[in-house]
Formats: structure tokens, sequence, C-alpha cells
């Protein structure tokens, strides 16, 4: 049949919906990519919403970049610490970038107050693209490689079967389609809501000042570049012969429109704009005419206020949703007609390859939870709005919103003693105050108030006995019939046998690392699965899908909520536990990576010898209602063992001084295992056909590139933190992954990837901190060997001593 004047498809391969800039991108890539049956859904017409509202931001536009290079304009000390710091992390990335001078930044910008300018940071490539050609040219492809776009064609619901497809209505007829894109802009809460979901997303006011024409201006030979003054958080740039100047007011003054979030959007809202409000953004329209002078005499026009979509951390949502088979999610763009090109192409790549092309979990839709509910989402949506241009501090804490309902047993007793960090909704410790510390929130690009008490809380694991709070580890039982062997298919290691406990990691079908989990067999056919707060979600829809589209007989429940975690690590460890239990605790009596439920002060708990730290050490796993009991009991028991408290910032020295991996640094989707060093834990030999283990053995077969080092650093009050350039003759040659200082050797530490012709022992490179080159140099791993293996080694000494 015939619908708005085109054959209707009652199937398709993929059902975008949303018209706008990005899912027109995803209909395009996807459609070049050479999928067929790729339909998009438009309810109005296309570019209606928040593209539509962009391209007023272009008022008299072209087909091409009109503007080809962005400026950053520092003008304090710390902005140019910030730049340097951004530098770093550009510098072996192919991006164009470059810190320029005062002297370059009026040349580029000849209209600024060169003495407020102390450097910028020019973007070549950066600029400003009329929305309305963008999106129509994308359209334009789509259709000429086979997509359907079909508009007006509001979705009036949506409804999954029972083999993971998704029925779409219209008011034109249903289309059963393998997958649906959310791609719906400020819409995205409406459609999210249609399958049970309320998508974490907001509309705030953007508002834009446009001038008359400003004779400087017209005078000028050549195109201002856009400038982005960031203390004064504006961007302002040529708009023909005038100029077009965006403020992001403080969190105070900026306004959300949180009456769609109770309420929706109203049904015909589309290219409507709301009232402008210019007292609101006068502070910053002020400090843009001391930046720029010639603003002061310059006409207003107009005064353009629309919506623009939040997320609580101004990420965008990208990728498939966990909790039901096949619905992706490219929602919550800020900025979605600079986002458009490069995310439809990674989520086309992405659903037609069945793995992402690069790592991108900080956008993952599912690192948000329940947790992150209507209080929450709009308090952040308000501090991210007015911390656009904030410095960006390494080791950024935001305050906002903040407890959530996400609280560890142990929370109330060590909130005030702590520096506490936000981990997927937690509030966990990353530092312990003592009396005469210097205390708070002190963030800074150079070591700042918390470097001695780390140091502190690291020689006390080394020496006497430490405790952390690791409750926001995500935690899953997978059981029944067939547990055994998803989880083989999954994980490339072997399955530990009942009460023991492996290293795990699961894989891309291209052999890239997925995710590390620590795996424990409680009982026959019934696994304990821990990974990484920041992970939680994004590996339970791995595990969930390939269950699904597997047939596995398994039930799989999210334990995480329901269950804390206390970790006891140091040398007097087996001391304290000892104290509060019947249990045999000895070397022997309870072995390195095994697991048995005990009971502590008469408190049932599951306990595996294991620590992050690498010092002697158990995790404990507890009812969250008993947990501050145990940790009390602990705390007495260790009084004559010096026990005390450690934070993350701790354990994070100690891993690093062991060689342990961290994923998301060492390890993600843009590293194998051969070259992060985890070959102990791959068993290409095992029977199961795990996923990624052809691709593996291929990439074993070709031999390696590049691998993970161990360097140390010689700097000065400055500590790697990971994504730094390593430099070695004048040439970019690498990347460090993660960095600290250790404090048992007290000097910089970090893991690099290198290529294998830097990678020996002895090598020296340079690594690049705040634009300085800090002599660097390949060591043997680990630093300080781990407990089991100095008692391994110990016991073999005695041994032979005794031979003799």
């Amino acid at each position: 049949s015939l619908v708005l004047g085109k054959r209707w498809k009652d199937t398709a391969e993929t059902v975008i919906i949303g018209g706008g800039c990005v899912g027109v991108s995803v209909a395009y890539h996807l459609a070049k990519g050479g999928m067929k049956d790729v339909v998009l859904l438009e309810k109005t017409e296309l570019t209606a919403g928040s593209t539509w509202h962009a391209l007023m931001k272009s008022n008299n536009c072209s087909n091409t970049f009109t503007g080809r290079f962005v400026v950053r304009i520092a003008a304090t000390a710390a902005r140019v610490d910030e730049m340097r710091y951004q530098m770093t992390r550009t510098h072996w990335h192919v991006t164009e970038q470059y810190m320029i001078g005062p002297e370059k930044v009026l040349e580029l910008f000849p209209l600024l107050d060169i003495n407020k300018v102390l450097a910028g940071l020019y973007t070549p490539g950066d600029g400003h693209i009329d929305p309305y050609s963008l999106t129509m040219a994308l359209a334009a492809g789509a259709r000429m490689y086979g997509a359907q776009i079909y508009n007006p064609a509001p979705v009036t619901s949506l409804s999954p079967t029972a083999d993971g497809k998704w029925d779409v209505q219209t008011p034109h007829g249903t289309i059963r389609a393998n997958r649906i894109v959310n791609a719906t802009g400020f819409w995205a809460r409406e459609v999210g809501k249609m399958i049970g979901f309320d998508h974490p997303t907001i509309p705030v006011h953007h508002q834009y000042v446009v001038t008359a024409t400003v004779p400087e201006v017209k005078a000028l030979k050549k195109e201002l570049a856009v400038i982005r003054d960031l203390e004064a958080s504006y961007y302002l740039r040529q708009e023909r012969d005038g100029l077009l100047f965006g403020p992001y007011e403080k969190m105070e003054k900026m306004k959300l429109q949180d009456s769609w979030v109770r309420e929706g959007v109203p049904p015909g809202f589309g290219k409507e704009l709301f009232e402008s409000d210019l007292d609101r953004i006068m502070e910053h329209v002020e400090m843009a005419m001391e930046m720029v002078p010639v603003l002061k005499k310059a006409d207003i026009i107009n005064v353009v206020s629309g919506p623009i979509t939040y997320t609580p951390d101004l990420l965008p949502m990208v990728g498939p949703h966990q909790g039901v088979r096949n619905y992706w999610a490219a929602v919550g763009f800020g900025y979605g007609v600079i986002h458009a090109g490069g995310i439809g192409k990674f989520l086309s790549d992405w659903i037609r390859n069945g793995e992402p092309p690069y790592d991108l979990i900080e956008c993952d839709p599912n690192r948000y939870g329940r947790w992150a509910d209507v209080p929450f989402m709009c308090a952040k949506a308000r501090e991210s709005y007015g911390f656009n241009n904030v410095v960006g501090y390494p080791k950024e804490e935001r305050f906002a919103g903040r407890p959530t309902y996400r609280l560890s047993g142990v929370y109330e007793l060590l909130n005030d003693k702590a520096s506490m960090g936000f981990h997927a909704g937690w509030e966990q410790p990353h530092w312990f105050y003592k009396p005469g510390d210097d205390v708070g929130y002190k963030p800074s690009f150079r070591r700042t108030n918390w470097f001695g008490p780390v140091g502190r809380e690291c020689k006390l694991v080394m020496e006497k006995v430490g405790v952390i709070d690791l409750t926001p580890f995500a935690k899953f039982i997978v059981k029944g019939k067939d547990s055994q062997k998803l989880l083989d298919r999954l994980f490339a290691n072997n399955m530990p046998k009942v009460g023991l406990t492996n290293i795990s990691h699961m894989l891309t079908p291209a052999g890239r690392v997925f995710a590390e989990v620590t795996i424990t067999q409680l009982t026959p056919g019934e696994f304990l699965l821990i990974t990484g707060s920041g992970s939680e979600g994004h590996d339970l829809r791995w595990i969930e899908d390939e269950a699904a589209n597997g047939g596995y007989d398994v039930d799989i429940s999210n334990i995480t909520d329901d269950v804390g975690v206390l970790g006891i690590a140091g040398p007097n460890s087996r001391n304290v536990l000892q104290k509060l239990t019947d249990e045999d605790l000895s070397d022997g009596g309870f072995k390195f990576l095994h697991c048995k439920s005990i009971k502590l002060a008469g408190i049932p708990v599951r306990a595996i010898r294991i620590s992050y730290t690498g010092e002697l050490g158990w995790e404990l796993y507890i009812d969250q209602k008993n947990m501050a009991a145990v940790y009390q009991a602990m705390m007495e028991a260790g009084q004559d063992q010096g026990i005390d408290n450690f934070g993350t910032y701790a354990m994070n020295s100690l891993r690093l001084e062991k060689g342990f991996r961290g994923w998301g640094a060492e390890m993600n989707c843009d590293t194998n295992p051969l070259e992060a060093g985890l070959d102990y834990f791959i068993k290409l030999n095992k029977p199961s056909d795990f996923i990624g283990k052809a691709a593996l053995q291929e990439i074993k077969a070709k031999g390696l590139r590049r691998k993970l080092s161990y360097i140390t650093l010689d700097t000065d009050d400055i500590d790697p933190e990971g994504n730094e350039t390593v430099w070695y003759n004048g040439k970019v040659v690498g990347n460090t992954t993660s960095g600290a200082y250790s404090y048992s050797s007290q000097q910089s530490l970090a893991f690099a990837y290198l290529p294998l012709d830097l990678c020996s022992v002895g090598q020296k490179v340079e690594v690049e901190l705040l634009g300085r080159k800090y002599p660097a140099m390949v060591i043997q791993e680990p630093l300080v060997l781990t407990e089991p293996t100095r008692t391994r080694l110990q016991k073999k000494a005695k041994s032979k001593a005794c031979n003799i």
C-alpha cells in the first residue's frame, strides 16, 4: 500500500525513531554500510526539535562549514594548565589541535582585548555548520542508499515480540523491526516510557544573542574564528556582518524545562521557541563586552531561547539498552549537530558488526540505573549546564544530587571521616582524614591535599591492616542448567570449580576485551560474578543478550544493591578476622582464591581470599543490613593490630605497584588481551568456542605490534593519571593507561602502550605531563611482589634451606 506517497514497509531490519540530525545520520550510515530495509520515522518533519534550534543559531546559513576553526581562550593560570593537560592527551590522538600564544589568538580574532588573554587552544577542524543542510544532505544520502523515510509518522506504541523483535505502531500501520533506535531528542523520555524506561534526559533553556551589523566585523578581510571564553563561559562567532554570542549561565540562574519531565513534551511542540530572558545572561554579556569591546556598541536584534537536551553528566546515551532486547539509544545530545556524523557511523558499525568500533563506555546508556531519578537528574542537569566551562581537573567530583539512595551499610560511619567519590550512584571513600590534615575536595593538576594521607594509607596496608568499602562492585548471580555452558561461551578463562575464584575476561567477536570479571562457583551450577561499579549495566546487558540469543536455560539476577562488600588487607588482616571466627584462616586452611561461607562475630559472611591491593586480604560479601555490625566488630578486634580505614586512591597506588591491570584503563574495547599482558587468563586451548576465540588465534598468529609496558617516571610535584602522550626521539610512540605515585619506591609509576621495539626493560622514553616531557624508563613488573608470591618464595627458600 502507498503511505505518504511511498510504499509502506511492513518489516524492517532497523527502525530509527526521530528525524533530527542524529537519527538521519544513523539511517545514512546503516544504509551506506549495506543494510537493507532501514526505515526512519519522524513525527512531524525532519530537523524539528533541537536540530531546529541549532538551525536557528546559524540564522543565514550555507551548505558547508562557514567557520573552520575554534579558539578556546585561557585568561587564568589554571586555564593554561588545563590546556596543557588537554594537549597531553591530544598528542597521541589524531585530533588536530594546537596550543597557541596571545599573538596567534589575536591573528585569528583581531577584535579581542588581547591583554586579557594568556593562551589559546586552537582547533582547526572545529567550527559551525548549517544543521538544516546537514540533515537534508544526510537524508538524501540515506534514501540514495535505499533507506525509507516516512514523515509525518509518529510512533504510537512499541511492543516487543517473543523472538526479540519489535512491533512499531504508527497511524499508517505497524512495522515489524529486528531492532529499534530511539533518536528522538527531547522526546526520548516519551518513547522510553512506551517500554517502561525513564531515560534521564531533560530539556534546558539555552539562549543566544544576535547583533546587527558591526562595522569592525564588516571591515574584516577574512572570517573570524569561533572563540570560546572559558572563564566567562560563552562562545562567540561571526554571523554575517555581526556577531552571535551564546552563554552558559551558572546553575542558580539557568532554567530547566522540568514540566516536560513531569507532564511530557507538549504534543504539538516542534519548531517553537521559549520566551527569552536577557537578564538571566547579562553577567556573561558584560564579560563578553570586556573581552570583545566592539560588543559594547553593537545593537542586539534577536535573543533566541530554545531547548537542548541534557543528561545528568552532559554526555549522550549511545548504544544498546540493558533490560530489553534490540532496543538502542541515541539520545541526550546537548550538541547533536556536532556529534551526528561520528555517532551515526559509530552506531552503524556496532549494529552491523556486533561490537562497538572503539571504546565509548562513557556514553553507555546503561551507566544509569534506578538511582538516577528525577530529583537527581534535575540537580545534575542544572549543575552540568552551569559547569559547562568549568576547569576540568583530574579526579573531578561534582556534588549536586548526592547522595542517591545507593548508600552502603557503612556510609553513615565513614561519611564524616573521608573525602567521598561518586561511583554509579554510590558514595565511596577516596581517602580518609586525620587531625591536622588539610581536608575537603581541593582539585589540582598537581599533587594536592590527599597526597600525604594516601601515602599514610598505603603504609597502613603494607605494614599493618586496612579496611575499605567496596560495596559499589556490581554483583550478579548466574545459575541454572546451562549456567556453566553460557559462561564458558562468554569467558576466555576456564570456569572455577566449586569454592574457587578466578579472574576471567569477556571478549568481543574481534577479540578485544569487553569486560574483566571475578567469578566464583558457589555451589554446583551457581556462579557469583563481580565487576566494576561503572560496568554494571554494560556487562549485564552483554551477558543477558548472549543468554537470550543462544537460548540458554539460566537465571540471571543483579544483587548489587542487596549485598555490601568490605575489603580487609595487610599482613595483620588474618589476625583480625581470626578473632571473630572459628574458621581456620591459615594459609593452608583458607587458600588464595578460595571462597567460603563463614561467620564473623556471629554474622553470615561470604569470604573470598583476594585483594586488589596485592596484599594478604579478603573480600567480605555481607547483607547490607549486617554490614555496619561486621565493620565495627573488625575495627574493635583490630585495635591491637593497628587497624584503620583506607580508600580507593591508596588501593589504586597499591595495585599499580603489583602490576595489576584495570578494565577501562589497561584493557577495554580498544585493546586485545594479548597486548594487555593477560595471557595467563586466556585459555585458547579450552574446548569451548568462547566469543572472540577465532579472532584471538588470528591475532596471535599475526603477532603483536605493541604491548603494555610498565614504566617509572622522574617527576617533581605531578604524577601520571593515564592517557598521557609518550614520546621517543621527538616522536609520539604511545600513551599511558593509568598512573600514580608509588609510595613504596618513592617515584611515579604508570602503565603505557609502546611499540614492540621500545618494550625492553631499561628502554628510556619520555612522558608528557602539563606540557613538559619527563624522563621515563621501562622496568620489570611488578615493582612490588604480591603477598601470595612472596609467601610462595619464602616457603621455597625455607624448603631449599632445609634440604641443604
